[in-house]
């Protein structure tokens, strides 16, 4: 195999590992959530939630947010069309990267094409002391127009010009 043969091969074999790298973690991303239900899925101790913070529980694929010592269950399902919905630390807003949905710390809708807030789950305390999120109870989130918190961007936007 001649240098030049070589050194074009190696070159193309770089770009397409960097183009599935690149298509792998924005599937990831973006990736629908799926609508099966998982029950109740145990989770942390309500002291484990700080207030005014928002914890991610994988395994529920919701956000456990408290705020005024109240815990809800947020699902990380956008109501637009399916995307999973980050929380952005910098604006302190949940912002959906595939269509630009904006929703504040509690899930109610800010901005975007979504037609209500991000839906809830019923979460309780098990008699072991944990909370429990029930993924079999979702509840349609706030109507647009439902602003509790009224709080403005704590910084810039994470998905800002992405959509």
């Amino acid at each position: 195999m001649q240098r030049r043969n070589f050194l074009s091969n190696l070159w193309k074999g770089a770009v397409t590992l960097i183009a599935a790298a690149g298509a792998w973690t924005t599937w990831d991303l973006l990736r629908p959530v799926s609508a099966g239900a998982t029950g109740k899925v145990r989770t942390v101790s309500p002291d484990a939630v700080p207030e005014g913070t928002v914890i991610e529980i994988r395994a529920a694929r919701a956000y456990l947010v408290k705020i005024d010592d109240q815990i809800t269950a947020i699902s990380e399902k956008c109501t637009h069309l399916g995307c999973r919905v980050p929380y952005c630390d910098s604006s302190s807003k949940f912002e959906c990267p595939c269509h630009g949905s904006v929703f504040n710390r509690l899930g109610e809708y800010e901005a975007g094409p979504a037609p209500r807030g991000l839906d809830r789950y019923a979460v309780e305390v098990g008699e072991d002391g944990l909370l429990y999120i029930d993924t079999d109870s979702l509840d349609d989130g706030p109507a647009p127009g439902v602003d509790t918190l009224n709080e403005p961007p704590t910084g810039p936007s994470c998905t800002e010009g992405s959509h």
